[in-house]
């Protein structure tokens, strides 16, 4: 879905508050009510404090992690945890993460037993930081290998949805009865449609390097930092490529649900989209390996499908201020402060 432009952007944030206050809302209900149906040891396992550095301690790879797996869960409260997991999220960014726990299943069968973390649809972890108020401050995060969604409220504002990384392997399911199952097809295939669209010219000042690089280059980190910004110029594309550019950014935006994606959008869109630069390096050929990133002043898309024979993709969606609400949460102590 293609989000507003800068004027009505601004506009639509200011006369929708009432609905982002019901989306904020809602995912305090969701968290509350998930938390109510925990038994007082499920609770303790799922709960931190909101100051916690465990609210930052993300990850998406196979790895011991904090918080409540779906798989120790009855029926009832798995219910619950998506419940969350939707409170956040559009009907599209649903699908994508519930999908993507599905290809565990998938995975298990490639490999077989003995790995030490085993591939597990329900080895998924469910973590709130703080007490889930309307209105007041803190945060929740639903993350497993290749999921990892980090959602901040700050004084009953959406402050964040970021850092916000879905990934897949297989990208594409090769065999079996889910063949040709592509869960992140079109960040795939919008970014390599831009790319084939650009001229000589343009195509030159894409390509940063030959090689692809083995992974995303931010990683897990928890402040995201690329270096200084490279690649084609939003300002520098046709009216065709800019939308191609529009559609991709959406596409990760457009993981949370509208009334919250808005207001990212009239982020970006006050930065600038002029100043973002769309970078690509690697093979332009499909199955082949391929990295890209969207580098915006306040914003970062990276993209990589190089592991496995070139059908293993991590796909990230980064704030550089506002990741884990950081921007948001700065400007309410600040005015805290200046209260007392």
């Amino acid at each position: 879905m293609r989000f507003p432009t800068l004027g009505s952007a601004v506009l639509a944030l200011l006369t929708t508050l009432r609905a982002v206050a019901s989306a904020e809302s809602e995912m305090a209900a969701a968290a509350r009510n998930f938390l109510a149906a925990l038994p007082d040891e499920q609770k303790a396992t799922a709960t931190f404090e909101f100051k916690s550095d465990e609210r930052e301690n993300w990850h998406f790879i196979p790895k011991e992690r904090k918080g409540v797996t779906l798989g120790s869960l009855k029926p009832a409260q798995k219910h619950l945890a998506f419940a969350l997991l939707q409170s956040g999220l559009s009907s599209r960014g649903f699908a994508k993460a519930t999908t993507i726990m599905s290809l565990e299943q998938i995975l298990q069968e490639l490999e077989g037993p003995g790995r030490r973390f085993p591939r597990d649809p329900e080895l998924y972890h469910v973590s709130i930081f703080g007490a889930p108020d309307p209105i007041g401050t803190w945060g929740w995060r639903f993350e497993g290998h290749h999921l990892s969604l980090n959602f901040t409220i700050v004084a009953g504002r959406f402050a964040g949805g970021t850092p916000s990384f879905l990934g897949t392997n297989p990208a594409e399911v090769r065999k079996g009865p889910r063949a040709g199952l592509r869960v992140l097809a079109a960040e795939e295939d919008i970014a390599r449609e831009l790319l084939l669209s650009l001229n000589p010219r343009q195509r030159i000042q894409t390509l940063i390097q030959t090689n692809a690089p083995d992974d995303i280059l931010t990683v897990a980190n928890r402040t995201a930092d690329v270096g200084a910004a490279r690649g084609l110029a939003f300002s520098d594309m046709t009216g065709a490529q800019k939308k191609l550019l529009n559609r991709l950014i959406d596409e990760y935006v457009g993981r949370l649900r509208g009334d919250l994606a808005v207001a990212d959008t009239a982020r970006i869109d006050a930065a600038g989209r002029g100043k973002i630069r769309f970078a690509w390096a690697g093979s332009a050929e499909r199955g082949q390996r391929h990295y890209y990133r969207v580098h915006g002043p306040t914003f970062l898309l990276e993209y990589d499908n190089t592991q496995n024979d070139a059908n293993h993709v991590h796909a990230v969606w980064r704030d550089f201020g506002n990741d884990f609400g950081r921007d948001l949460l700065k400007e309410h102590l600040e005015a805290s402060h200046r209260r007392r």
